[in-house]
């Protein structure tokens, strides 16, 4: 087995490193400017009245009703859309790494910024907001479109597969690319439900992904990644319990999307599924409630999907539920690490 050699010259690490500095505090300059408008204006969260599969949502009703009554913005995920946007192309725009990602998470948010803005004017029905299957569309077309710029303006057609090498896919990249990015997208946004989880889980997922761009000497992607991790810092401050805003579909979408198509470039697609662990159990426990109840004759696995509801059902408070699962993230994510520099060495 041959070593993987690393040489990092310091001065190549400052930039990424300011990114993140500037993107924290333009995020904390913005925060105050939101709150005046959220509050002013009434951008109320929305609580859902019915479950995915139709039947009221009773168990959400019952574990967050006192949340929703103390009136609490959302749309939150605006701020570090817009400070990443901002910093990115003011310092840190590269057609070859951080163009696609920076585009693919404004489309993303956009798509999210709408579904907030008819989840404020509580239209939708019982779970206020723009249709899952409109969503759905729209999200795969933003990755449909970043698909096709990796494949043919990138050039990229393989994927590294750990302990074994790169694996050819030709155009067939295009959709490996389109379902990465879905399901991320998803998974964040799923994620998103207890104050502060979604947002720490972003900062370890993100950070472990700096780290592997960083040592693939990809260092605007690395600064891409750290201009999230400040200004999620900024927010998570802000979103921990109990709860000044939350992030909201423009956030969560923007998120996801951002580090699924991260992953891709950085040839790391077997990788995120480590590094995003807890995303993946987030989404998983929804997928298997949703099928359970269609198959069983209505019949559940968890008391409520996703499974951190799950475990506040059980009587965890939320701050253990959000602390507990950011710790098994960060675990993930130096496992996921971990994996990555042992999959570069050569057989």
């Amino acid at each position: 087995m041959t070593n993987l050699d690393i040489t990092i010259k310091v001065s190549e690490l400052i930039q990424p490193f300011l990114l993140a500095f500037f993107s924290f505090a333009l995020s904390m300059l913005l925060t105050p400017l939101y709150t005046t408008v959220a509050y002013k204006y009434e951008w109320w969260k929305k609580a859902r009245t019915n479950a995915v599969t139709g039947e009221a949502a009773t168990m959400y009703q019952k574990l967050h009703a006192a949340k929703h009554r103390r009136h609490i913005p959302t749309m939150a995920g605006i701020i570090f859309v817009i400070s990443t946007l901002l910093i990115t192309l003011t310092t840190n725009l590269s057609r070859a790494e951080t163009w696609l990602p920076l585009a693919a998470m404004v489309g993303a948010g956009l798509i999210g910024l709408v579904d907030d803005i008819l989840n404020i004017k509580g239209f939708g029905g019982g779970i206020a907001g723009m249709r899952a299957s409109l969503k759905s569309w729209l999200i795969f077309i933003v990755a449909a479109i970043g698909g096709l710029w990796f494949y043919v303006k990138l050039d990229v057609s393989t994927i590294h597969v750990p302990f074994l090498g790169s694996l050819t896919l030709g155009w067939l990249i295009v959709p490996v690319f389109i379902f990465v990015v879905i399901a991320c997208a998803n998974a964040v946004n799923i994620s998103d439900g207890l104050d502060g989880l979604a947002g720490g889980l972003s900062v370890a997922a993100f950070s472990a992904y700096a780290v592997i761009a960083a040592v693939e000497g990809r260092f605007g992607i690395a600064g891409f990644c750290l201009t999230i991790v400040g200004a999620l810092l900024s927010y998570t401050w802000f979103n921990i319990f109990p709860a000044r805003f939350f992030m909201g579909d423009v956030g969560s979408f923007a998120l996801g999307t951002a580090l699924g198509v991260v992953a891709m470039l950085t040839d790391t697609m077997l990788i995120l599924p480590i590094i995003g662990f807890v995303f993946v159990i987030e989404a998983g426990s929804s997928l298997m409630q949703i099928a359970s109840k269609k198959l069983r004759g209505g019949k559940k696995i968890f008391k409520i999907a996703p499974i951190h509801h799950h475990f506040e059902a059980s009587g965890w408070p939320e701050t253990k539920v959000t602390m507990r699962f950011w710790i098994v993230g960060q675990i993930a994510a130096v496992v996921g690490l971990l994996v990555y520099f042992l999959g570069r060495t050569t057989l």
